[in-house]
């Protein structure tokens, strides 16, 4: 008698808690504009950060989506980029740099108090004080056009481009959708709601 094989592994759903600790836009439009500056606040609608470049409820494919063809419109999952206090220290250690500044990549949001921060499954739900609701839509992948950015900002130090893309993998941080809008500010708290996972062999 066939059958399915044993069940995967699964883990149960779960909360974990951080604190939003600066808020950055990116109002560029060019190929290498896209550092951010801080900011007050962040407002957020359904499209995204308003006044940010990569606002919008549609994108133009990229490399990252290579069963499209370059420039096909498609649903817009990078409203945000999020990255971590204790991710950009390991990257600047291992770049042998003093610091690694998240404007330097356009960077939205800067987090802290979640160990592995990139590593939050897909589809987790961030929960900021004050209503903001954030979908992780994926794990950021580090490019060449980031690492460029990151050279330009420390002269001197040409590898970084060729480098960045290596020592950033799985540092990178994430991309999210804006599930529920509202504005965002420094030092606020917020949880994650994991979902329940499991690996699909």
């Amino acid at each position: 008698m066939s059958g399915l094989s044993t069940s995967p592994a699964v883990v149960p759903s779960a909360k974990v808690s951080g604190r939003l600790v600066r808020v950055l836009n990116a109002q560029g439009k060019g190929r290498l504009d896209f550092r951010s500056d801080a900011v007050a606040s962040l407002m957020l609608d359904f499209e995204g950060i308003v006044g940010n470049r990569h606002r919008g409820m549609t994108r133009g494919a990229d490399a990252r989506v290579p069963y499209l063809k370059r420039g096909t419109e498609m649903r817009n999952t990078r409203h945000l980029s999020i990255v971590s206090v204790e991710d950009c220290t390991e990257i600047a250690r291992r770049l042998e740099l003093p610091l690694f500044d998240p404007t330097w990549i356009g960077a939205n949001l800067v987090v802290e108090g979640i160990p592995h921060f990139s590593y939050l499954a897909r589809g987790s739900k961030l929960l900021f004080e004050g209503g903001v609701i954030l979908n992780n839509e994926d794990q950021n992948a580090p490019c060449s056009i980031a690492g460029e950015a990151v050279m330009l900002a420390n002269p001197g130090r040409d590898d970084i481009k060729a480098a960045f893309p290596k020592v950033a993998k799985g540092l990178r941080g994430v991309v999210a959708t804006v599930d529920h809008p509202g504005e965002l500010f420094p030092d606020c708290a917020f949880t994650v709601r994991l979902p329940e996972q499991w690996i699909y062999r």
